[in-house]
């Protein structure tokens, strides 16, 4: 599937909204893509296309079982030396990300002075914006709305000038999003956050693609264990989807919780990090 074809991403959006909700009568596929207002081989089709597996193997990696054995043995997730070769998938896709914490003044006036280019693109869900510093990738966020997108990006930094311009650093960031990073560079992010927020955040780049942790745990990991709420506050002020991976910090009973970005994109994504882990093993 194209990532320009939208309309299908929203379909699979509704299809995941509906198996959540449903998830303990089990749905067949002919229910599935009734609500979806698709053909049963036609849903099939498309949905194997996004995911890379079939409707039925999804269901089994969005399912509260599945989360909880991805959470069995988290406490030795942080403690492992990641591959730095391109061979096989030992690559994680986070080991090519930078984050560089913007200044104080840029910090605390607003941006002043900053150049911030902003292009929309297509993901795997749905429409983004990115937006881009001279020194990185400042913003990222499913934008459904244009115009919405560009309120959000501007009033996180009222004071910058801004341009629509799609750039290089952009470019190479959206490689993130293929199955394939050996032709991604180092992506650098210019981030606004306090400390705190910034160790969170290096902290998330921790999780391996297809696995998940919790709040408590990643509080642990910052040697703060009971700051799992402010933990969480930081998780939530992420400003950058996906590059940044808050989706895969989940409650400690296996549910997946709320998304800045929404609960049903969450799943969506959770799901297809661990289809591919799944398809790559």
């Amino acid at each position: 599937m194209k990532y320009g074809d939208n309309t299908n991403y929203g379909r699979i959006e509704a299809a995941i909204g509906y198996i959540k909700e449903n998830f303990r009568e089990q749905p067949d596929l002919d229910a599935i893509a009734e609500k979806v207002h698709l053909s049963p081989f036609h849903f099939q089709r498309i949905f194997t296309e996004w995911a890379g597996v079939s409707p039925k193997k999804f269901l089994q990696f969005i399912s509260l079982n599945y989360a909880k054995k991805l959470l069995e043995g988290q406490a030795s997730l942080f403690d492992a030396t990641y591959e730095s070769g391109l061979s096989g998938t030992g690559r994680l896709h986070d080991l090519f990300i930078k984050i560089e914490g913007m200044t104080p003044g840029e910090y605390k006036n607003g941006g002043a002075g900053l150049t911030i280019n902003h292009s929309f693109a297509d993901s795997p869900f749905g429409s983004i914006i990115v937006g881009s510093t001279a020194k990185g990738i400042c913003h990222l966020a499913f934008a459904d709305d244009e115009s919405t997108g560009i309120e959000v990006l501007k009033n996180a930094f009222p004071n910058a000038t801004f341009r629509q311009v799609a750039d290089m650093l952009q470019q190479n960031a959206l490689h993130i999003f293929k199955h394939d990073w050996r032709k991604i560079e180092e992506v650098k992010l210019n981030l606004k956050g306090t400390e705190f927020q910034l160790k969170v955040w290096e902290a998330l780049l921790k999780i391996p693609v297809g696995k998940l942790s919790t709040y408590g745990n990643l509080a642990k990991l910052l040697q703060r264990p009971n700051a799992s709420r402010a933990v969480g506050t930081a998780i939530g002020d992420n400003p950058v989807a996906f590059l940044i991976p808050c989706h895969r910090v989940i409650q400690s009973t296996g549910q997946f919780g709320q998304y800045h970005w929404g609960s049903n994109r969450k799943t969506a994504i959770i799901g297809w990090e661990a289809a591919f882990t799944e398809t790559n093993q």
